[in-house]
């Protein structure tokens, strides 16, 4: 995956000094309810997922891996979710290559109206512009985090709510080809997200999403990410307050500057989203040796830390056991 750090320019509008400008409060149609019993996430199984995606090898699409991932994403869904589409379309690659890529929705509780959703990119960089080696910078990347950590824990989700039933609607997203475009192309960037946000599926009308992505390394960190703040504040407030209240020490009260990422042509689209991400990483110049392995041959299983998986996972889970509704729809 490969992200740009976005400057947001706001324009600010004047307003008469003897006249105040009338301020519309507005009201959620949800609430959180403290629950003193949640579901358990389980970050073991989420680093399953983790591994299983890398054993197939990179996933950049045109590769084995990539179809071999598509088949075993679809199928593990449709152990979960009622509804699982594949929506398939066709784009025009570099050097006339012609990609076939698909996003894959798992829909749960389909006919409730008030529904949010999660989504993740499955894709690999098919480039590894940052490695050492520039012998190997031409070959596609695992991802283990890039691409797999995001994922895993939206498959384990995806598990638990089978098991435990809610009142209200989730689909669960995996994008396909967030991480083609070279770099500084950000029109070849979140093709996914991008055809999504342009061919929404019939009855999406969510009240906010979740992006996941760079969700699973050792040390990682999570900054309220710039642009998710500019797009939706309350919605970025509501998760982090969680987290401080479940004294999860990975995300910090502090923000970071934006990332072009998949939550960017949603929100574009009137599609209110956030992201979590480990927004550090990008680059590979962090102060830390073993963490510079963005889009690079080291984005393996080794920098996969399941208490980081643990902390996203169960704040996932919280919210989603404690969201209510004040409309029924079901």
């Amino acid at each position: 995956m490969k992200k740009f750090f976005i400057m947001c320019v706001v324009a600010l509008l004047g307003i008469g000094c003897d006249e105040k400008a009338p301020i519309e409060e507005f009201k959620a149609p949800f609430k959180i309810v403290e629950k003193s019993e949640l579901p358990k996430f389980n970050e073991d199984t989420a680093y399953f997922y983790i591994d299983r995606q890398v054993k197939f090898g990179p996933r950049n699409p045109g590769s084995l891996g990539h179809s071999l991932t598509k088949d075993y994403l679809v199928a593990e869904l449709k152990k979960y979710a009622e509804v699982v589409l594949e929506q398939n379309f066709q784009y025009p690659g570099y050097n006339g290559e012609k990609l076939n890529l698909t996003n894959i929705i798992g829909r749960f509780n389909p006919q409730s109206s008030n529904r949010i959703f999660f989504c993740a990119h499955w894709d690999t960089r098919p480039r590894a512009e940052k490695d050492l080696n520039e012998s190997k910078q031409h070959l596609p990347i695992l991802g283990a985090n890039d691409g797999g950590s995001g994922v895993g824990i939206l498959l384990e989700l995806a598990r638990i709510l089978k098991s435990n039933q809610i009142n209200y609607g989730i689909d669960i997203i995996f994008f396909d080809g967030e991480d083609y475009g070279e770099e500084h192309d950000l029109n070849n960037y979140c093709l996914g997200a991008k055809y999504f946000a342009i061919n929404k599926i019939d009855s999406f009308d969510p009240h906010f999403g979740i992006l996941l992505d760079l969700v699973g390394d050792l040390d990682a960190k999570f900054y309220k990410e710039g642009a998710s703040v500019q797009y939706a504040r309350d919605i970025v407030e509501l998760v982090w307050n969680l987290a401080a209240k479940d004294n999860l020490s990975r995300f910090s009260v502090f923000e970071s500057s934006p990332v072009y990422d998949d939550h960017i042509p949603l929100n574009q689209a009137g599609i209110k989203t956030i992201n979590i991400i480990d927004a550090d990483l990008i680059g590979a110049n962090t102060g830390v040796e073993r963490r510079n392995y963005w889009h690079t041959h080291k984005d393996d299983m080794r920098n996969i830390g399941v208490e980081t998986l643990k902390e996203v996972g169960s704040l996932l889970v919280r919210l989603i056991y404690s969201l209510e509704f004040s409309n029924k729809s079901i």
